[in-house]
């Protein structure tokens, strides 16, 4: 389980030797439940990536705290085989210079597996991900947007993480490739028992696959409802959010 306990942050702005600082994260506390998917839903500026790296123990809070199972995840050693993250810029994701195939050995390294294990565990991330094993050769410029996205996923998988932080994964995907990726996502939250902790501005696509939805404003958490209680939700912001939701259809 995952335990953020009131969480704040704040930025230096105004240069190098400026005091002048901003809070962009407010006193954020919420569980994450093994197996379950939350979305943390907001609109840009809201906060949502500064916590997303906070859970992925790239920045560490200014105050409060943050443990995976007891432990901090400040600590790699937590987050090792724990928590793996999908971001949205899927290029900057992957070395241009290593292939599918390399890219998905980082992770299968960490396990304690021999190497005809490994080779076979590749094939099977492939074929999970909707790809096949001819895609092992394949550098990141050869491969379409959403074929890419699908290696970022099959990578974050590896290591069958308990939770996959997605940090706005579909956003950057044409509407069809979304709805395939989302599928995708369910099928091996299924397969694997794992959840995901889904950053997203996109009420829509967190209804579809998600369990639970944080709304967050300016920093702070303004609600968290179940997704089938969307429409009963009682914040002024959420509701906005909704009926912007229903009126771009």
């Amino acid at each position: 389980m995952l335990n953020v306990d009131g969480v704040s942050k704040w930025y230096r702005i105004g240069g190098l030797f400026s005091q002048e600082r901003k809070q962009v994260l407010h006193n954020i506390s919420f569980e994450w439940k093994s197996g379950e998917c939350l979305a943390v839903i907001g609109e840009s500026g809201s906060g949502k990536s500064t916590l997303g790296r906070l859970l992925l123990g790239v920045e560490k809070p200014d105050r409060g705290t943050i443990r995976f199972n007891g432990k901090s995840v400040d600590e790699r050693k937590t987050r090792i085989g724990n928590i793996s993250a999908v971001f949205q810029d899927y290029t900057s994701s992957m070395n241009p210079y290593y292939t599918v195939e390399k890219a998905l050995l980082e992770p299968l390294s960490l396990q304690d597996k021999e190497r005809s294990d490994v080779q076979r565990k590749i094939d099977l991330l492939l074929v999970q991900v909707g790809l096949n094993s001819s895609y092992r050769d394949k550098y990141p410029h050869e491969l379409s947007g959403g074929e890419a996205q699908r290696v970022c996923i099959a990578k974050a998988v590896a290591a069958e993480p308990s939770c996959i932080v997605l940090d706005e994964a579909i956003s950057s995907l044409d509407g069809s490739v979304q709805i395939q990726v989302l599928d995708l996502l369910c099928e091996l939250k299924e397969s694997y028992g794992m959840g995901y902790i889904f950053i997203t501005h996109d009420i829509e696509a967190a209804a579809y696959l998600c369990d639970r939805a944080m709304f967050l404003r300016s920093g702070h958490v303004e609600e968290i409802v179940s997704v089938n209680q969307l429409k009963d939700v009682q914040s002024s912001y959420a509701r906005t959010l909704l009926q912007m939701m229903i009126t771009q259809r």
